[in-house]
């Protein structure tokens, strides 16, 4: 699941099938649109708690508007909500807004707030996602309109929480200033997922700009970043800890 192929209805969604004794279900509040996979249907706790962390988010770009405009890191005091503290720490590490970490604090906060109900739980917040998970997972990332290829990421039983963020500057209605088809970045931390795709999309404008992205993505793996993927027309790369599988 990514935001590659990102269709305004979220059609890929349907490709997401839940495992015996898991249900899919959606949580929107507002803008906020989750798919979640757990061993039991919370979509009301979890909508209420979404909004609380939605109007924590509000209530600090009510007064500081700076945090939802900014394309650089901002510095916000040890007083702010866990939430903006969060977003703001992975920014200043990527070197962009903290609202680019946005979609993976809200999916790593739920994910967070309910794992102990659901040992199993995955949260998809338009193509950032959050993974709580006792068995191996493998989470889709492309499909290739030409050759029909689909690719996906291995996560091993042993890696979880893990998180698969990603950016694309062709796909998706996320603000990236780049224009390669697709960056996918994973790490512990969505938060620091979702900052690093947009940081490492940013520099891939075109084929060349492959080794910027990976030597990049070197230099953020003293911070946490535990692989990237990226595709910029038909050159495609993988670095770090990243298996790839073919799917079917």
């Amino acid at each position: 699941m990514t935001k590659r192929h990102l269709s305004a209805d979220r059609a890929y969604r349907d490709s997401v099938q839940p495992r015996t004794g898991e249900v899919r279900f959606q949580v929107a509040v507002e803008q906020t649109d989750l798919l979640v996979v757990a061993e039991a249907d919370m979509r009301h706790e979890m909508a209420a708690f979404v909004a609380l962390a939605r109007g924590e988010i509000k209530t600090w770009i009510m007064f500081h508007p700076e945090f939802a405009a900014s394309l650089t890191p901002v510095h916000v005091p040890d007083t702010a909500p866990d939430i903006i503290r969060a977003m703001a720490g992975a920014a200043a590490l990527c070197g962009v807004g903290p609202m680019a970490a946005v979609a993976g604090a809200v999916a790593q906060a739920v994910a967070e707030r309910f794992v102990a109900r659901s040992p199993n739980l995955i949260v998809e917040n338009g193509g950032d996602i959050h993974l709580c998970s006792t068995r191996e997972r493998v989470v889709a990332l492309l499909a290739e309109p030409d050759s029909g290829a689909r690719l996906g990421i291995r996560l091993e039983a042993g890696a979880f929480p893990v998180s698969i963020c990603s950016s694309s500057g062709t796909i998706g209605h996320s603000l990236s200033l780049g224009s390669g088809d697709l960056v996918a970045v994973r790490a512990k931390d969505a938060r620091l997922a979702d900052a690093a795709a947009t940081a490492l999309g940013n520099l891939l404008r075109g084929p060349g700009d492959i080794q910027r992205v990976l030597d990049r993505a070197a230099q953020l793996a003293q911070c946490g970043l535990g692989g990237v993927f990226a595709q910029c027309d038909s050159k495609i790369v993988a670095w770090g800890d990243l298996e790839l599988v073919a799917l079917d």
